[in-house]
């Protein structure tokens, strides 16, 4: 939920549970939307299906519009919030790595586990995988270390690095989202393709 300020309206355990429903509503969201299929998010890398493009960015607008207004209102501390840091190195090999999971198995994380929770069984074989490669990576990260913590960059947002207000970025992210939007439903009607 977030740092909120109003701790006397509510509780630790009121903000705790009300992020519970909000994650139960969110996959529920995810299965309304289709995502237990494994064909939606391989549907994104081949252009045929752009509907985890059009949910996910949506979430980071209304999610990025929510804490901005919310600041804004006084109601939550941005500068409370925890940014995990940034190693470049590990950043970029990791987000490959992924990449190539989710082209190769059709589900990130959170789609396997929605998918899961349906009974969809190559969701359970993503999910071992997973788990096989959470521990081949702990117990390997000394191999990894020094790749991991490579490239410090600190905690920087991305308004920050390209030297904007956050205001300016969030127009400007909705102008970008609004673009992707736009190509997805281009490439959906250039590379249709029948869901079985």
């Amino acid at each position: 939920m977030g740092p909120l300020i109003v701790y006397e309206y509510i509780s630790e355990y009121t903000n705790l549970l009300m992020a519970f429903i909000i994650g139960i509503g969110f996959g529920f969201v995810l299965e309304r939307s289709g995502f237990s299929s494994s064909r939606k998010l391989a549907g994104m890398f081949y252009g045929y299906d752009t509907t985890v493009l059009k949910v996910f960015f949506t979430a980071a607008i209304v999610a990025m519009l929510g804490l901005l207004f919310f600041s804004l209102f006084g109601w939550i501390d941005l500068s409370l919030i925890y940014i995990n840091p940034t190693f470049l190195w590990s950043a970029i090999v990791g987000g490959a790595i992924m990449g190539v999971g989710f082209i190769l198995g059709g589900f990130c994380p959170g789609t396997a586990f929605c998918a899961l929770s349906i009974g969809k069984l190559d969701a359970l074989a993503f999910i071992g995988g997973l788990v096989i490669g959470v521990v081949m990576f702990t117990e390997g990260f000394p191999l990894v270390e020094e790749l991991f913590y490579a490239e410090n960059m600190g905690t920087p947002t991305i308004n920050e690095l390209i030297g904007v207000s956050r205001g300016t970025f969030g127009l400007i992210l909705i102008l970008v989202a609004l673009g992707m939007f736009f190509v997805g439903e281009w490439a959906e009607r250039k590379f249709p393709r029948e869901e079985y």
